[in-house]
């Protein structure tokens, strides 16, 4: 049996490619004949590596995903946080920077209406009656560290990746503080604050004997004097 045909091969001569001259004479010796493997033997190979190439480009494909989205659980409120009328002791000192930041930045921008002029009586106390009427949406609940705390324009320590609980009592809680420290104070006296600087109405409303971020009272520690929140 020829060793060409038990290998699978199919041979091939050369001969027929080759100038005969009359007689059957070639003019140079004929080549042993080649063997080419059998076509059917190489469709294992080829699909074992069309395999692994389709697996390589899925792990490739798997490695440049994104990452999974973390979820972030909400505060868990009290049932205090949740249903009394009135803002929780715990967070008192935060609303407190709130209101002062609102009502500064009312007064400022009456102000820039007129030229940065003092304004009249009667309108400082519109302004006031306005900064404690609205609707306070922005504001609301996070957890740092474990820690509850209110969050929103003019407040520090917020963290953008924790879930804010607004809405709900915040924004009425708010207006009724805002609307007392208007009562309790007159609007003179937190109009001239203003007039001598944030830092002065901060403290007439929330540092004093009596405010909430008195020495020893919840979120005593105050507020870096330059606050960099917009509303």
């Amino acid at each position: 049996m020829d060793v060409a045909a038990s290998a699978g091969c199919r041979c091939v001569s050369r001969a027929s490619a080759l100038t005969g001259r009359p007689g059957g004479v070639y003019s140079r010796p004929v080549p042993p004949p080649r063997c080419f493997r059998h076509r059917g033997r190489m469709q294992p190979v080829l699909a074992a590596w069309l395999a692994l190439s389709l697996l390589a480009g899925t792990g490739a494909q798997e490695m440049c995903r994104d990452p999974p989205a973390r979820s972030v659980p909400a505060p868990q409120l009290s049932p205090e946080e949740r249903l009394s009328p009135h803002m929780p002791e715990s967070l008192r000192c935060d609303a407190c920077h709130a209101i002062a930041f609102q009502i500064e930045e009312q007064l400022r921008r009456a102000e820039g209406k007129v030229g940065k002029k003092a304004l009249s009586e009667s309108d400082y106390v519109e302004v006031l009656e306005r900064s404690c009427s609205q609707g306070w949406e922005s504001y609301g609940v996070q957890e740092l560290d474990g820690k509850k705390r209110l969050a929103g324009p003019g407040l520090p320590n917020q963290e953008p990746m924790t879930v804010m609980v607004t809405g709900g009592p915040w924004p009425g809680r708010l207006s009724k503080m805002c609307h007392g420290y208007v009562g309790e104070q007159g609007e003179a006296q937190i109009y001239g604050a203003h007039r001598r600087g944030p830092a002065a109405l901060r403290e007439l409303l929330c540092h004093g004997d009596k405010g909430p971020c008195a020495g020893g009272k919840a979120g005593g520690p105050s507020p870096p004097k330059a606050l960099q929140n917009e509303l």
